[in-house]
């Protein structure tokens, strides 16, 4: 009996899926029997594990763990102890636990009875977003550039599935080996928050024209301003945080951010009056987004010329 405990959604499904598929390659004879603890009974699993008249054994798939009652819970640990002692001739049960002290009982019991227990990560924190990516490609046999895996997750870093896709299709599209920034942006060119990072990176270099050209495209294409806004203010964030640990204010595990990206920000010509300046404008820019009165186009303008000013102009 395998346990995937918790983790990241699509990371637990993946792996869940990945396990059935073993077990399936292993055993072709099998068939595949999917459950819900939420719904199923002990009657429903004890059929699902024996033999019938199609095959001896089967690969049982558990969803919702958590959920499962006192007596589906006492089947599957019988049946764990059962198939512990003959494991070639028992059926395979994979279970999906989504994470959590609920079912904490029924989950050390079975670990305890010899399932074995796999935890998912969650991928939470930005370098565990970044190893994610670096993982895709290497099990395609594939590399990434850190900066183009580094776009990666600023776009899709909140969404794993549509960045894991993100990752198989880049690797089906093009040979390049590494991938590298340029193919991202140019793959990507149709997705908002790209946009707001190329604007983002334009107006940081002070390309006021280039970046405000940018934005008005964006627009007119349908961009949210919002999504603008956003890629704008991560930036500053980024400035922020590279300062904060210049300066020894904060250490580079605290900014949350992969070292080589803070070294990679430029912070000449930046002053904690000129950044702050950037901020209120941005936080004018977001409100006239958010009121059915404001100007959001006028209020990105202006803060992609303070930004590119690097705030001076506000001082």
């Amino acid at each position: 009996m395998r346990i995937v405990y918790g983790g990241d959604a699509y990371l637990n499904e993946q792996t869940v899926r990945d396990l059935c598929h073993q077990a399936l390659t292993a055993r072709p004879d099998a068939d595949l029997i999917e459950l819900d603890a939420t719904t199923a009974d002990q009657y429903s699993f004890n059929e699902a594990v024996s033999p019938s008249l199609l095959s001896d054994i089967s690969v049982v798939r558990i969803a919702n763990l958590q959920n499962a009652d006192d007596k589906l819970g006492n089947a599957m640990l019988s049946y764990c102890k059962q198939a512990g002692k003959d494991p070639d001739n028992s059926s395979i049960v994979i279970c999906q636990h989504e994470g959590g002290n609920k079912g904490k009982r029924l989950l050390d019991q079975l670990t305890k009875a010899g399932a074995d227990k796999k935890d998912i990560p969650d991928l939470k924190k930005p370098e565990a977003k970044l190893n994610f990516v670096l993982t895709q490609f290497e099990r395609r046999n594939r590399r990434i550039d850190p900066m183009a895996a580094q776009q990666l997750v600023d776009v899709l870093g909140e969404r794993t599935g549509e960045l894991a896709a993100m990752c198989n299709q880049l690797c089906f599209d093009f040979d390049d080996n590494p991938m590298g920034l340029n193919r991202v942006n140019q793959y990507l060119t149709a997705n908002a928050q790209v946009t707001g990072f190329a604007l983002a990176d334009a107006a940081l270099a002070g390309r006021t024209a280039d970046a405000i050209i940018m934005m008005r495209s964006a627009i007119e294409q349908g961009t949210s301003p919002i999504a603008l806004i956003g890629a704008l203010a991560s930036k500053l964030r980024g400035v922020a945080k590279a300062a904060a640990v210049k300066s020894g204010t904060i250490s580079t595990a605290e900014a949350g951010m992969p070292s080589w990206m803070l070294k990679k920000v430029r912070l000449g010509g930046w002053t904690s009056a000129g950044l702050s300046a950037c901020i209120q404008t941005l936080a004018w820019a977001d409100e006239q987004s958010k009121t059915n009165g404001g100007d959001p186009v006028y209020a990105l303008e202006r803060s992609i010329e303070c930004i590119a000013a690097k705030g001076r102009e506000r001082q």
